[in-house]
């Protein structure tokens, strides 16, 4: 299994149940990341003199990944080209302004390596719009088809079930911001694969943990009770490319 993912971080929240529960399966799991996540904000404190926010969140990747069970990390070489509409995005040598073919035979050249069975990308919107991730989808679905790998899956979201759950905390009087659920995931009728990953939520919190340059302790992600996260985190959501959601699957390695 090779799980693609634009930045430090990002493989845990979308993919780090999945990722576990392969490795603990027997799978082998590959992790690549597009770039170093030069451009994300820095918690406050976590640096040491001298050091990059790049080579502090290499480090966060490796340790994140030895938690999730993966077997391999490679970093394509692009850097983060920043939140939407800022001027990194086009910059020399971002992801966003990188040429997707090119890009997707670097991926497509480790698929081959790995003779991947599965690979992981995102969704068409890159899951809420960065550039970086909807970059992600279009390398990632070409590298597949470049590579020949057989189950190529979306990382997503499910925008029916986040409204179901304000909904619900609103009626219990919660105070809940308006959000727009229109901007990110796919709606329910979309989804292919739902994966129950109850059983590796506490190695998918503890990578998270490991990202400590990103995700502070009292940031929503770490300091939600157990049964909120598991509400939230629990179940991973894909799109199979080619798969029909009327025959939807519990796992990325059917049998």
């Amino acid at each position: 299994m090779v799980t693609f993912h634009a930045h430090p971080d990002d493989e845990c929240i979308s993919c780090g149940g999945v990722m576990r529960a392969a490795a603990d399966a027997g799978h082998r799991v590959v992790l690549v990341v597009a770039t170093r996540g030069e451009h994300g904000e820095i918690v406050p404190g976590v640096l040491t003199v001298g050091e990059t926010l790049a080579e502090r969140r290499v480090r966060e990747t490796h340790d994140a990944a030895a938690v999730l069970g993966v077997a391999r990390v490679e970093f394509l070489g692009y850097t983060d080209s920043g939140m939407v509409g800022t001027e990194t995005n086009d910059a020399p040598g971002s992801f966003w302004s990188a040429d997707v073919e090119e890009a997707a035979e670097r991926l497509a050249a480790i698929l081959r390596e790995e003779d991947a069975e599965v690979l992981t990308v995102y969704d068409r919107i890159g899951g809420y719009g960065h550039p970086d991730h909807i970059q992600v989808h279009r390398v990632g679905r070409r590298a597949g088809e470049l590579a020949g790998t057989a189950r190529v899956y979306e990382a997503t979201s499910n925008r029916d079930e986040f409204r179901r759950m304000i909904e619900m905390a609103r009626a219990t009087g919660e105070d809940v911001p308006d959000l727009d659920s229109e901007a990110f995931g796919s709606p329910e009728s979309a989804l292919t694969t739902r994966v129950d990953v109850t059983p590796w939520l506490a190695a998918k919190r503890e990578a998270m943990r490991a990202h400590r340059s990103q995700i502070a302790d009292d940031s929503f992600f770490l300091s939600l009770p157990d049964d909120r996260f598991a509400l939230a985190f629990g179940t991973e959501w894909f799109i199979r490319v080619g798969g029909d959601p009327a025959q939807r699957e519990d796992t990325l390695f059917p049998a």
